[in-house]
This record gives C-alpha cells, structure tokens and sequence, in this order.
C-alpha cells in the first residue's frame, strides 16, 4: 500500500493536475470520485494509473463495487486515504483518483461547437456536458480557451469527455473542419433569434468569451450572429446557460426532423 505522500505516483498524479504541458505531453488527464472514476471505466477509457483508499471506497454501495472492479485491474494501487489526498485537486477527495488516456473518438453526424477564448473551468465543464446530452457531434476547444483536460472542467463535465468527441485546434484547421458546415456565433447583439436557425442542416456554433464576447477570428469565420431574446434588463446570459439553451434547440429541431420523417416513411 502506497503511504508516502512523496511517491513517484503521488507525484506524477500531481504534476498531472497542475500542468497542462504535463497533460499535453501525456496526453493523460486526472478524474477523481466513484462516480466519475465509475462512469469512466464503464465507457471503457484507457485507466493509465489509479490510487484507490479501500476504506474510504468501502463505505458506500458504489464506493464498494468500484472497489472490486479497481482491485482486479492493472495500474490500480491501494493507498493511504493522506497519500490519496495528496495527489488530488479537491479538498475532500472520495477515496480514489486516476489519469486516463485522453479519448480519441471519432466525430459522429450532427452540430460542431466551437468554444472561443472561454475562461471559467465551469463554464467549459457546463458545456462539454451540455454537448453530450444534446449529440453534438464535436465539440472544438479554440485557442484561449479553458484547457478541457484540467481537473475543474472534468468535474464539471461529468464524464462527457468520454461521450463526445473533443478537439483542440488552431483557427485555420477549425475553419478547414467546418468547410460546408453554416457557422453561427452566439452574440447578445445579435440580429437573429437562434430559433428562427434551420439547425437540421449542417451548423456549427460559436460561443465566445464571458466578458469581451467573441474573438476577431470567431467574428470572421461565422456566417451570421444569434441571439437569445429575453424579456427582462439582463444583457446577456452565462456563456454555459446560453451554449445549452441554443444546443438543445437544435437537438429540438433534428428530434422533430427525425419523427416526421419516421412518420412519412410509415404513411
């Protein structure tokens, strides 16, 4: 059992959490808690190295059965829950933490969404999330943005890392990978209700940065700006809030797509 909170696993897991270069250069990121750790596995990600507190993990029904399945894997170490806590990022860590593989999942049919210049960790999280629930078939991390791989946004995202397929990429690839996609930039001052948007066709969506909005290369690359009517003094929304609402009205629209077409096809 690994006590030592000056293990060279301790460490790497450490350094991990810190550095983006670190995570870059591994191509590895840190999970922690049963359940994303639980929901990681069960999506099948690559586990590169996991502490694990028997004690800790035994005291709940999916802290157990996490456990059973830990115990049986390769590169899965018990630990002191102080060695544990050593190597996580949260304050009060459940009892296990590991790095993963980043996933490489391939893109799938359905919207693009481009996350320019974002900045809060929780706000990249909302949105990873958000894009799994609604099918997105890729999400873009533009460059500024928040690194999605850090501890925060993982949290955040709650296991959307390992369901919708994530790039990072410089703005001439994005415009080489949105080449007959309609680009959209979500814009307070918008001419356009993003309601009003055919998303059935090929879209991408452009959400920009909480407080300067979007960047001279989002503005560039978008076709038309949209905007969210509000009947209230507010100015704008969250920048998660306002990248949820218009993704699911293009799942909206693609569901009802979907059932009208079941619908013809049994007339």
């Amino acid at each position: 059992m690994i006590t030592s909170t000056a293990n060279q696993h301790v460490k790497w897991l450490r350094a991990l959490a810190e550095s983006a270069r670190e995570r870059r250069r591994e191509r590895s990121f840190v999970i922690e808690g049963v359940r994303l750790v639980s929901d990681a596995l069960a999506a099948g990600a690559e586990l590169r190295l996991a502490l694990y507190a028997p004690d800790q993990l035994s005291a709940t029904a999916a802290g157990a059965a996490l456990l059973e399945r830990l115990r049986t894997l390769p590169r899965c170490l018990p630990a002191t829950p102080t060695a544990v806590a050593a190597a996580a990022d949260t304050e009060q860590p459940q009892g296990v933490i590991a790095a993963v593989a980043w996933p490489e999942l391939p893109p799938r049919p359905g919207l693009r969404l481009v996350l320019d210049e974002i900045q809060d960790p929780g706000n990249v999280g909302t949105l990873l999330r958000s894009a799994a629930a609604a099918g997105v078939g890729l999400i873009i991390c533009a460059p500024g943005t928040a690194d999605p791989f850090s501890p925060k946004v993982a949290r955040a995202a709650m296991g959307a890392h390992f369901v919708a397929p994530l790039r990072l990429l410089s703005w001439d690839e994005i415009a080489t990978e949105l080449i007959g996609y309609t680009v959209y930039a979500a814009d307070s001052a918008g001419t356009q209700p993003y309601y009003a948007v055919d998303w059935r066709q090929p879209a991408a969506l452009i959400i920009g940065n909480e407080a300067h909005g979007l960047s001279a290369a989002a503005r560039a690359l978008a076709r038309q700006t949209i905007t969210i009517p509000m009947a209230g003094p507010i100015e704008s929304l969250n920048a998660g809030v306002a990248g949820s609402i218009i993704m699911f009205e293009a799942l909206r629209q693609r569901s009802d797509n979907t059932r009208l077409a079941a619908t013809d096809n049994n007339v």
